[in-house]
């Protein structure tokens, strides 16, 4: 069933009121037509092409929603939607997304933002029961009531000036001395005069040690 090229037949739409599962095989970039599914209390979304701007109708009875390898990267914007459409969900997988950090999406990630991801999910989703496959303790649902809002990861935008500078060579590759002395067989010295002269006559040292206390 391929949604996005071929709508959902009016026979599919009537039956839905009364399918309770619902996976969906082929891949996926659009979910036009699931509206007629709101009796739906599983849906599998598993490697498809569903992005950011994933959007699911009013699922009262859905606990089940598996969203494993698709392009989801903005993570609060997600949770914020399921809270809103789905506050029956209690079965929720996002691995294979850049929303969920583990290693088996990015070898820069860890344990940690692993584990600061899942307290931010139940801080958002305080009634999930499982999350990526895994079951919700009593410590992390303590945890996520009490640090869960400060998990969120914040990712700086870049400007257009900020890009040009970090594009330029010069940024990689600083170093203090002037444009004509960077090269290693390039070794120039500078010869100057000085209007000021310091004698250390004032320095504070002078001002208390005499010349007799030397």
């Amino acid at each position: 069933m391929l949604l996005g090229i071929c709508p959902l037949g009016p026979a599919v739409a009537e039956a839905g009121w009364y399918r309770r599962q619902l996976p969906f095989p082929a891949t996926l970039w659009s979910l036009e037509g699931l509206s007629a599914f709101r009796s739906l209390e599983e849906l599998i979304l598993d490697n498809n092409l569903l992005g950011d701007d994933l959007v699911l109708p009013g699922l009262p009875q859905l606990h089940t929603l598996t969203l494993n390898k698709n392009q989801i990267t903005d993570l609060e914007r997600l949770l914020d939607h399921l809270a809103e459409v789905t506050p029956a969900l209690e079965y929720l997988s996002l691995l294979g997304n850049v929303a969920c950090p583990n290693e088996l999406v990015s070898l820069e990630k860890d344990e940690e933002d692993y584990k600061r991801y899942r307290c931010f999910v139940l801080h958002k989703l305080p009634n999930l029961k499982f999350l990526d496959a895994q079951k919700v303790t009593r410590q992390e649902r303590e945890e996520a009531l009490v640090r869960g809002a400060f998990m969120k990861v914040v990712k700086p935008k870049a400007s257009s000036g900020d890009f040009a500078a970090s594009a330029s060579p010069e940024m990689h590759h600083y170093t203090p001395l002037p444009s004509a002395s960077r090269e290693l067989t390039s070794h120039r010295g500078v010869l100057g005069k000085c209007r000021y002269v310091y004698y250390g006559k004032n320095s504070e040292g002078n001002r208390f040690i005499r010349d007799d206390q030397l």
